[in-house]
């Protein structure tokens, strides 16, 4: 990969700089092969939160529809993965500039041993697939009430 530098920048520079990168695509899942271009793979962008009752998950997948959508849950893992798949209008149109990502995904999360998986809740709406994890009741953190 080239890149320009600034005056002044040495070969101590270009280390700290490969250094930061090569962290920065290990904590994205950036292999070599992808960052030059030889495949191309998108991952969508997912907010995990919970509260007392449930975990949620909310994952970005604009442009595709409930069907292009899959969700698995097998031994605590949950499994999100579909296609977006690009669609010409016009054969003759000419591109020049493509930056949304397009073709297969795959996310998998371990689910805690304390979520209930038979139970989960899926909605797709406005690009933004919700689920809904129930927590088992058994595991919920009971306050003990302190006597005198």
């Amino acid at each position: 990969m080239t890149f320009l530098m600034r005056r002044g920048q040495g070969p101590g520079y270009r280390t700290f700089r490969g250094e930061m990168d090569r962290l920065f695509d290990e904590f994205f899942g950036i292999t070599p092969a992808q960052k030059e271009g030889a495949a191309v793979v998108w991952s969508p962008a997912v907010d995990i939160s919970e509260d007392d009752d449930n975990f949620y998950v909310e994952a970005e997948l604009p442009g595709m529809t409930k069907d292009d959508i899959e969700v698995e849950v097998e031994q605590n893992l949950l499994c999100i993965k579909g296609e977006r798949r690009f669609e010409r209008k016009e054969e003759k149109e000419n591109y020049h500039f493509l930056e949304r990502s397009y073709g297969s995904f795959y996310r998998s999360f371990t689910l805690p041993k304390n979520v209930d998986g038979e139970k989960i809740n899926a909605g797709y709406k406005d690009g933004i697939l919700k689920l809904t994890i129930p927590k088992k009741p058994e595991v919920k953190p009971k306050k003990v009430e302190i006597k005198e």
